[in-house]
């Protein structure tokens, strides 16, 4: 099984690559996520691509500090995927509830991602990957 971008597959990849990996996919997610000087534009261009009327979408932080929204691919079921659907519950709930609601499914996943890669890397998850990500 390889990785978009990687070219390796995940078997091979070390602790480096998957913090790596881990810390692009953040940065792209908090843009998406945030307003402000930073990123002027990302949030407003995120939740005007959230239409209810699309089908199920997820928000995907890439590894290269960017996110896309797009319709869940067909991965293999163990693989962790973003929350489905967010595109739904935008103009159903307060702003701030909605935001909040994805951070905190987009936390998750990225978590559950990074240490779905360790293990299927054969590293010591619990240590490793929670080492790494909460030296943040």
């Amino acid at each position: 099984m390889d990785r978009k971008g990687k070219g390796q597959p995940i078997t091979s990849w070390t602790i480096h690559m998957i913090f790596r990996d881990f810390l692009g996919k953040r940065a792209g997610l908090i843009k998406a996520l945030t307003t402000g000087p930073s990123f002027p534009l990302h949030y407003e261009k995120f939740r005007q691509q959230c239409d209810p009327q699309e089908p199920y979408m997820c928000l995907y932080g890439c590894p290269d500090e960017t996110w896309e929204l797009k319709e869940p691919p067909d991965v293999p079921h163990e693989l962790p995927e973003p929350n489905i659907g967010i595109n739904f519950a935008r103009d159903g709930m307060p702003e701030k509830e909605w935001l909040a609601h994805i951070a905190i499914h987009s936390d998750a996943w990225l978590y559950s991602y990074a240490f779905y890669i360790a293990i299927r890397a054969g590293l010591d998850a619990e240590t490793s990957v929670y080492l790494s990500t909460h030296a943040l």
